[in-house]
């Protein structure tokens, strides 16, 4: 009888240690906003979507939304709140426009860092000079490309996996708003006129209904 005991407790505390490591293991998601977006400009979606996650998910997912142009304080944030347990790390990442590129570039600098990422995300990606917004580096495991085709700000038509057997490309879903525009009243009037289709496609709910369904299924 006092083997069996022993032998189950020896038992609880092997499951207890499992999942104090998987808790030790923290899930991060990163969004970058486009253009000279202020990170928390309630406006644009990349910022709504990150008080959704945040509301639900209070204790066990950090979530933070960066400016493109701040991509290293993202970066240092996420190797500081990783630390030493890089093993079994959830990071996501998500973005419009300049944004979007942001987060292939985070991605590759992160792999650099030796760190997974469990999904990238691209709305319009508009890459900035020096960067390379079409090849997903082989330590994403997931990545889905959204975009439209018409404007002077056109995004991305494909992206790919620098390694196949690596990554899983979800999609390349194009979305052409010509017969069925999107309003997007709270927007500034020279983005609605000189961004028209750029700006549609980042105020889409139904575009950003669905990344938001894909993010909560990887956490």
């Amino acid at each position: 009888m006092l083997h069996a005991v022993r032998v189950s407790m020896a038992l609880l505390f092997t499951v207890a240690g499992g999942h104090t490591a998987a808790e030790k293991s923290p899930t991060i998601v990163i969004g970058f906003v486009g253009g000279m977006v202020r990170h928390d400009d309630r406006t644009h979606t990349e910022v709504r979507l990150a008080e959704n996650l945040r509301r639900d998910f209070p204790e066990s997912v950090y979530v933070a939304v960066f400016e493109n142009r701040r991509r290293e304080a993202a970066r240092r944030e996420i190797r500081r709140r990783l630390g030493s347990h890089r093993e079994g790390a959830r990071v996501i990442l998500y973005g419009h426009s300049w944004g979007a590129a942001s987060v292939v570039t985070l991605a590759r600098e992160l792999e650099r860092d030796g760190i997974a990422v469990r999904l990238t995300v691209q709305v319009d990606s508009i890459r900035k000079f020096g960067q390379d917004d079409s090849v997903i580096p082989s330590n994403v495991s997931e990545a889905v490309n959204f975009y439209q085709p018409r404007g002077m700000l056109r995004g991305r038509r494909e992206i790919r996996a620098a390694d196949p057997e690596r990554t899983q490309i979800l999609g390349n879903y194009r979305i052409d708003y010509q017969g069925s525009p999107i309003q997007c009243a709270e927007y500034p009037w020279h983005a609605r006129v000189f961004a028209k289709p750029h700006i549609q496609i980042e105020c889409d709910p139904g575009v950003w209904n669905r990344i938001e369904a894909l993010i909560r299924s990887k956490l």
